[in-house]
């Protein structure tokens, strides 16, 4: 296949989506998520905005320095504090890229930024030649471009490729634009832009008006090579353009596309995008395309008649190519350490990603409690495994509670702090309530509940239960989850994940703290 025929995939998830979502997410979820998203095949992938915090530049040096195969890539605004923490954070990638942006549009530049564009221009260009220093991977975007005249675009992106950009990006930032005009852009800037063969044009779109897919493929079959998305299509406001519907778009209708192809995996973009949905706490709406629940689903009569006799009458992609399979094997007690890894393999899961000791004790405590334990069973213990850190500071070890008719139901909690152990009881209007109440008086932290969600893991009145909460502790949110066949377990689990969030979080805090008293003193 040529190279010039094929469509980089540029997945943003941990940057543009996560930016997004109510609760930020750990270190450790991230690296999950960088490895699951790695698995897809991605050509690049934007893991994190180094300069924003600590943390973030923290997470984006551990993903560089840890995941194999996509080029890492970084986020900085045209300034050269962002430049350097991008360049500091990608140091051991095995490839690395800096991605760099500043608006372009008359409004941003006007009431945003106050700058003409050729202010900007040299600010972009001073930016682009200290990202050179770093890597000759150097991404520039032309922030709201969808609403830049197309001679300021040209204008930009030229003096931009000079510098030494070797991909240009064109945001629809507001998600403003219908695929017509978005498509009219690109055909302009190759046009127009005359050292545009010297750099690769990207696109990233957003769903502002639900077009971010059709901006996108209007903008490859307009000669982009490159689209931004996320998994799930999740981001800011009504989202990104989704990584799994365009890569299926190329794929399913190759006589449109061909000779143009991505490198997707496909078989793994519903585990991605499910192990995305649990570790963000954003549930997938049943009739999104290609990864909801309904996406293979038939409930017309005329629809099964028709399916049963070929599956292609209704079924455009068989499901088994974005990796959804059927239940298998039930697996119980008696089954041993050697069928729970066969399964987990044949799931796609490899060894590294969980611990099969840790996770088959949980198994045969699930099995003594379900009798029987399905895929979806096995999927859901080892994310909760992964969801859990080495060096939990709270822990959970007994759990008791009771509720009457008539009477307010009571809770007795006790929760391994550190090194002790600390017992409270409570009461409440429910035992989930009680059971709260007793952790928030061992912890002593004025923690506000702000969403409580249960799910269903499965089917059936032994299914697991799946909590998921979001808790204010002093102006930051946090999301914790827990997972159990007794709804009340689950909800505890849910509260001790977030106090360890919290508890991690005041560590990354106070060693920030540490660092800035360090460096004051050494200017003293």
């Amino acid at each position: 296949m040529s190279a010039d025929n094929k469509i980089w995939i540029f997945d943003t998830t941990l940057r543009d989506g996560e930016q997004a979502l109510r609760a930020s997410l750990s270190q450790k979820q991230k690296i999950q998520l960088a490895h699951a998203i790695a698995r897809l095949n991605v050509d690049v992938m934007e893991v994190g905005f180094p300069v924003s915090s600590p943390g973030d530049f923290d997470s984006v040096q551990r993903i560089a320095r840890e995941v194999k195969g996509p080029v890492i890539c970084g986020l900085a605004r045209a300034v050269a504090g962002d430049i350097e923490a991008c360049g500091a954070a990608l140091k051991d990638a095995e490839r690395k890229r800096i991605h760099t942006f500043i608006a372009t549009s008359p409004l941003h530049l006007e009431y945003k930024l106050r700058k003409t564009l050729q202010q900007a221009t040299e600010q972009a260009v001073a930016a682009i030649r200290q990202a050179s220093r770093y890597t000759d991977d150097i991404e520039f975007s032309c922030e709201d471009a969808g609403r830049t005249p197309i001679d300021d675009l040209c204008y930009i992106i030229e003096r931009a490729i000079a510098a030494g950009a070797t991909t240009i990006n064109i945001p629809d930032t507001v998600g403003y634009t219908i695929p017509t005009e978005f498509a009219a852009i690109i055909h302009a800037l190759k046009n127009k832009v005359p050292n545009i063969d010297k750099a690769r044009l990207s696109v990233h779109c957003h769903n502002d008006l639900g077009l971010a897919v059709a901006n996108s493929i209007s903008a490859v079959q307009a000669g982009a090579r490159q689209i931004e998305c996320t998994v799930n299509g999740i981001g800011e406001r009504a989202g990104n353009c989704s990584l799994e519907e365009v890569a299926m778009i190329v794929k399913t209708r190759q006589d449109v596309f061909a000779p143009l192809y991505t490198n997707i995996k496909t078989t793994e973009i519903y585990r991605s995008s499910h192990l995305v949905s649990q570790i963000c706490n954003m549930p997938i709406q049943p009739n999104k395309a290609v990864v909801g629940e309904n996406a293979f689903a038939h409930s017309s009569g005329i629809h099964q008649d028709g399916v049963l006799k070929a599956q292609n009458t209704y079924e455009i992609m068989a499901p088994e190519q974005v990796g959804i399979r059927q239940n298998e094997l039930n697996l119980t007690s008696r089954s041993g350490r050697h069928v729970i890894q066969h399964r987990l393999n044949d799931l796609g899961y490899s060894k590294d990603d969980y611990n099969l000791d840790e996770l088959y004790q949980s198994f045969l405590a699930l099995a003594d409690q379900k009798g029987r334990v399905f895929d979806y069973d096995l999927e859901a213990l080892v994310f909760f495994q992964n969801l859990q850190e080495q060096d939990e500071f709270y822990r959970l070890e007994f759990l008791s509670s009771s509720t009457h008719t008539g009477h307010v139901a009571s809770a007795t909690v006790g929760l391994r702090c550190g090194d002790n152990l600390l017992t409270e009881a409570a009461t409440g209007n429910g035992p989930v309530e009680a059971a709260f109440q007793a952790i928030q008086r061992i912890s002593k932290l004025p923690i506000r509940m702000v969403d409580f969600n249960l799910s269903a893991k499965g089917s059936g009145e032994d299914a697991l239960g799946q909590v998921d909460i979001i808790a204010e502790f002093e102006g930051r949110r946090f999301h914790g989850a827990g997972l159990a066949t007794d709804i009340v377990r689950a909800s505890v689990l849910a509260y001790v994940h977030v106090l360890n969030m919290i508890q991690r979080a005041q560590q990354v805090d106070a060693c920030k703290q540490a660092r800035q008293r360090t460096a004051g003193a050494e200017t003293e």
